[in-house]
Parts: C-alpha cells; sequence; structure tokens
C-alpha cells in the first residue's frame, strides 16, 4: 500500500499559491509532514481527503486515482481534521454507531461489537455514555481517532492532533497513533517537531506550499551532523548575530538568547558544537524560505 503525489498545485481565489507542485510518496506506516501555520499542511490534507480539487497534478492510493474516483477513497478514508465538530449531548456510544451506519456497517450486531472494540481501543469505553460535550481535549481527539478507524480504513489523516493536549493525554495519544500505524497509511501533519520525532518513521518538511524534505528522521539530522554551534548571548545582539552567522534558531533561557547556528566550519566566537536534532533540521529548511524562528 502506498500513497503517491505528483506535481498537486492550488491557488486560492485570493492569490494564496498554497500548494506549488508538491510530489510525495508515502508508504505505509507513520508518516509526518512538518511545516509551519500557514505551510499549505491542511491545504494538503484536505485536499488528499477529496474535500477540495487541486488546479494540477495527481493522487495515487493503491491503485486508485484519488481525484477522479474520490468515493471509492472515502470509503478507505479514516480522517481527523484539526477542528471537528461534536454533537455535544451525544454519547460516544451513539454517536459511533450512527457514523458506523453511515459507512455501511448494516447490521445491528456488527455495529455494536464494531463501536464497543472502537471504544476500547482509544481508551473510552468507561465513557462510551457521556455525553461528548464534557469530554476533555485528549478524550475529544480520542473519540476523533476512533470515528476515523470505523471502516477499516487503509489510509488515516490526522490534522494537528497533539495541539492542546496535556503531555499525559499527548503520551496516551501517541501510543494509539503507533499502533494504528502498524498496518495503514497514517499521515501526520503537525507543526510540533517532537510529535514526528516520536511517532514517525518517514517525513516531509513543508513550506509556503513547497516540498523542502523528505526522508527519515535519522537521515535528516546525519545530513546536518557536525554542522550546528550554539552560544547564548543577549536579546539586544540578535541582529548583529545574524548578519553575521546563519542563525537557524533561537530560544529565549533565563533571560538570555540561546542561538543555534549552522556552519561548514566552527564560527569560533564563543560558538560551540552541539549533536544535531530533528528540531535542526526543520529550522535548517525553515530558515532558508523564512526569518529564523524563536521557539
Amino acid at each position: 500500500m502506498e500513497l503517491t503525489i505528483n506535481n498537486l498545485s492550488k491557488t486560492y481565489p485570493n492569490g494564496v499559491k498554497a500548494l506549488n507542485n508538491i510530489s510525495l510518496t508515502i508508504p505505509q506506516g507513520m508518516f509526518g509532514l512538518l511545516g509551519p501555520n500557514g505551510a499549505g499542511k491542511s491545504t494538503l490534507m484536505r485536499t488528499i481527503a477529496t474535500l477540495q480539487d487541486p488546479d494540477e497534478g495527481s493522487i495515487i492510493l493503491d491503485t486508485t486515482d484519488v481525484l477522479k474516483d474520490p468515493q471509492t477513497v472515502r470509503e478507505q478514508l479514516g480522517y481527523l481534521p484539526q477542528d471537528f465538530g461534536l454533537y455535544p449531548r451525544i454519547n460516544a456510544q451513539v454517536m459511533l454507531d450512527h457514523i458506523a451506519q453511515m459507512k455501511g456497517v448494516g447490521n445491528k450486531g456488527e455495529r455494536k461489537e464494531l463501536v464497543e472494540s472502537l471504544l476500547q481501543k482509544v481508551n473510552l469505553y468507561q465513557h462510551r455514555r457521556k455525553a461528548l460535550g464534557t469530554y476533555s481535549g485528549g478524550m475529544r481527539q480520542r473519540f476523533g481517532i476512533a470515528q476515523a478507524l470505523v471502516g477499516n480504513p487503509k489510509l488515516i489523516i490526522v490534522d494537528e492532533p497533539t495541539a492542546g493536549l496535556d503531555p499525559s493525554e499527548r503520551n496516551r495519544f501517541y501510543n494509539l497513533l503507533s499502533e494504528i500505524g502498524e498496518n495503514t497509511i497514517v499521515i501526520l501533519s503537525t507543526h510540533i517537531v517532537e510529535d514526528v520525532n516520536t511517532l514517525c518513521s518517514n517525513m516531509a518538511i513543508i513550506c509556503q506550499g513547497e516540498v523542502l524534505m523528505t526522508g527519515k528522521p535519522s537521515e535528516g539530522i546525519a545530513s546536518i551532523d557536525g554542522r550546528i554551534y550554539q552560544k547564548s548571548v543577549e536579546k539586544s545582539e540578535l541582529s548583529e548575530y545574524q548578519d553575521k552567522y546563519s542563525v537557524i534558531s533561537t530560544k529565549l533561557l533565563a533571560g538570555k538568547l540561546s542561538l543555534r547556528v549552522e556552519s561548514d566550519e566552527n564560527p569560533g566566537d564563543g560558538f560551540e558544537a552541539v549533536p544535531a536534532d530533528l528540531e535542526d533540521v526543520y529550522f535548517s529548511h525553515i530558515s532558508k524560505k523564512v526569518d529564523p524562528i524563536t521557539i
């Protein structure tokens, strides 16, 4: 099973070019799509999910042409958008049963077994009779995954799934996504580097509608290892260092800025070599398109 995207482009009526000749090959497993807000990630996800058409390009899921045969894709798709509505007064069990009916599970006994199985999988069975409006953010996200899994999809898309979750809920969500990713294609769209580093065996970095990097996270780190240097400076000195060095990121720590720069050789001037990580890979590519980002 493989998802192949070729030369996908999309420009909105206001002139914003959300996708610029995107090409990606996404294998089975967890695939991280990493990029800042406004990078085009959600546009790409909605296009793959057949919710909007591109201006040009193609998307093939296994042997199915996604753009020409959207109904077949929808039958194989599980989708958890960044923001999704819930009927606040309906409980999880009733809502999932309704979704299963819409997905074509007509037998009442089969639906009951499916709904109970999914609620167990996402650790919501004990809360199955609670109104969805009373759920916490993490519980809502886990319910979102449950509804995305109805119909045994071959492709699952999750858009910014851990935004707003506390650390314990995020860890539960990580474990759930990792389990799901063993048997299907899961595209994880996020701006949180930790999500990709923790979960994904393959990834891409996207910014301003363009793919800047694809590959395994470990390959990305290896490509810049030995090229990252760090130094703490006063905030007032930032512009001076930006003029002299290739600053890829800054982080405010105890009133001082910790600068990370990328260089072919040790820049001296008090900089120290540090091991590269996936965050450095991300900022190395993003900084070539936009100004260095303070995190």
